[in-house]
């Protein structure tokens, strides 16, 4: 999940760079929602952790 918030960041600066503001601002806010999510997954499993049989 984070290899798919590392490239929108990637597709929205180089929609930036070209000046499609829209489509950088989509992209830019997909990547926002995908770390979120990430980091709350995340957080979740560092929680839970492994359980040892």
């Amino acid at each position: 999940m984070l290899r798919w918030t590392v490239t929108f960041i990637i597709l929205a600066i180089v929609a930036a760079i070209f000046g499609f503001g829209g489509i950088a601002a989509g992209a830019a806010g997909i990547a926002k929602i995908l770390f979120f999510i990430f980091i709350v997954l995340f957080i979740i499993s560092l929680i839970t952790g492994r359980k040892k049989i």
